[in-house]
């Protein structure tokens, strides 16, 4: 078995709903720009996803209820962040000992707080893998389940069969993760890879939103509006699936 069939059937086998690997090449100049060189010298990244437990996701607009927040907290964050880098600590030791580089990306980790990012965005990733398109919210949307997904990404000189090309942004005239964001974080415009983040959203907005809830109770803190509303989430198949 190739070393791409192995890492798929370590996916299936840690529960994975999404599996993808992007040509980084594209994107250069940006990854560049946010992780520095050593980030930018991978060539391929391997995007996986777990979809959040819509039962979950769906009580988010009774967040004021501690035991809502709480849970969306717990499940939607710490757990699935866990199952995540688990499974990207795996897929990096396999390809060591194959002979490859590989550097995992924590699922939910922040490394500048000036920029509010990441080193590396697993959405990226994701988009440039064929797995969904960024939306007016900047959250990855997948045609199957929304934005309702967590990422993770192992970056890699492995030469892995790339799965697919950006897909086309596919919100057409829809605002309401727009209309519904607390601070009115988005400015409705659509994703284009040459525009810079702030021309579709306001980090700064969204961090001190969160800082003011994690103040008064850092459990409480909990928003998620705009992953909660997407009509490609609201409507997601009731069929069970496997995006592998």
């Amino acid at each position: 078995m190739d070393i791409n069939h192995r890492i798929k059937e370590i996916a299936g086998t840690w529960g994975a709903d999404f599996y993808g690997v992007a040509d980084l090449s594209p994107a250069h100049d940006a990854i560049l720009a946010q992780g520095g060189p050593v980030i930018a010298a991978y060539p391929r990244a391997i995007s996986v996803g777990i979809v959040l437990l819509h039962t979950i996701v769906d009580q988010l607009p009774h967040r004021t209820n501690r035991a809502v927040a709480v849970n969306y907290r717990h499940h939607s964050y710490e757990v699935t962040n866990q199952r995540l880098d688990l499974f990207v600590s795996r897929v990096s030791s396999l390809l060591q000992r194959e002979g490859w580089q590989a550097l995992p990306v924590p699922a939910s980790k922040r490394v500048d707080d000036e920029r509010i990012c990441a080193v590396f965005s697993h959405k990226l990733a994701a988009h440039l893998a064929g797995l969904g398109w960024i939306g007016k919210s900047c959250l990855l949307v997948t045609p199957e389940e929304g934005p309702r997904v967590r990422w993770a990404t192992v970056l890699t000189d492995a030469p892995l069969p790339v799965t697919g090309k950006p897909m086309e942004e596919r919100c057409g005239s829809c605002n309401q993760c727009v209309e519904i964001c607390p601070v009115h974080a988005f400015t409705g415009e659509a994703f284009l890879a040459s525009d810079p983040r702030e021309k579709r959203f306001d980090a700064g907005k969204c961090d001190r939103y969160f800082a003011a809830m994690k103040k008064k109770d850092a459990e409480m803190a909990v928003c998620g509006l705009c992953l909660y509303v997407c009509p490609y989430g609201q409507k997601r198949n009731s069929e069970p699936y496997r995006r592998m």
